[in-house]
């Protein structure tokens, strides 16, 4: 038997989840964000809290490892490391492009044997975090920050039916002009569905360094300051 807290950040939306066994039996999302710096302690506690008042140790923590907002990422691994030194639990993190592609794989009995899967995370103007992966979650191609263009995924997909997804998704909808494309709304990084991502590294024993672990950020942060108005 075993308990994993889930911990999910990359994008406006924050959320939490407690799985024991392979079953998930607390969840909690805020899609009012970004609200993680304000949230997302409140709700782990309140994740620990459930735990607790049902007898289940904690073993591990499974954090959202990017890429994706570089505050909220930044927050949500750090906050995985304080659990994990104060539970003494090991750290699990999970591919945040994956974390997405989860409800597809698992819920969507329409789609194609040999599809493929585009997560999209909102980068800026009409660049997006994105990667291709066939329906093992092998990659098709790497993650990349990705400027979009009509003809962006066309060799990619080979002709097979591809499917884009995530918040990233919707400013590429009348620019990628890839013959089978498919988009997908309404479809968020969430805790829960980190579950089946996790449990494959714990049976591989694919833990992460508490002391030293960091975020897949992508892209380096760029502060910038703002224009004067006189």
């Amino acid at each position: 038997m075993s308990c994993i807290l889930f911990i999910e950040t990359s994008t406006k939306v924050c959320s939490v989840a407690v799985s024991e066994d392979n079953h998930i039996i607390y969840h909690n999302e805020d899609f009012d964000g970004p609200n993680q710096a304000r949230i997302l302690a409140p709700m782990v506690e309140e994740a620990l809290s459930f735990a607790d008042s049902h007898a289940i140790p904690l073993d591990y923590v499974a954090v959202s490892e990017g890429p994706g907002s570089y505050t909220g990422l930044r927050i949500g691994c750090s906050t995985a490391k304080g659990v994990c030194y104060g539970r003494n639990a090991k750290l699990i993190a999970v591919p945040t492009l994956k974390i997405i592609t989860v409800p597809l794989l698992l819920y969507r009995e329409d789609i194609e044997e040999d599809a493929l899967f585009c997560p999209m995370i909102d980068a800026r103007r009409m660049e997006v975090y994105c990667a291709v992966y066939d329906r093992a979650l092998r990659e098709v191609m790497p993650i990349k920050a990705q400027v979009v263009e009509a003809d962006t995924f066309t060799s990619v997909a080979g002709g097979k039916p591809i499917y884009f997804f995530g918040n990233g998704a919707a400013k590429c909808r009348e620019v990628i002009k890839c013959p089978n494309a498919h988009f997908v709304d309404n479809i968020e990084p969430l805790a829960k569905n980190m579950l089946p991502l996790a449990n494959q590294a714990v049976r591989a024993e694919r833990f992460e360094d508490v002391a030293y672990f960091e975020p897949f950020y992508l892209k380096d942060f760029v502060a910038t300051t703002p224009k004067k108005l006189i």
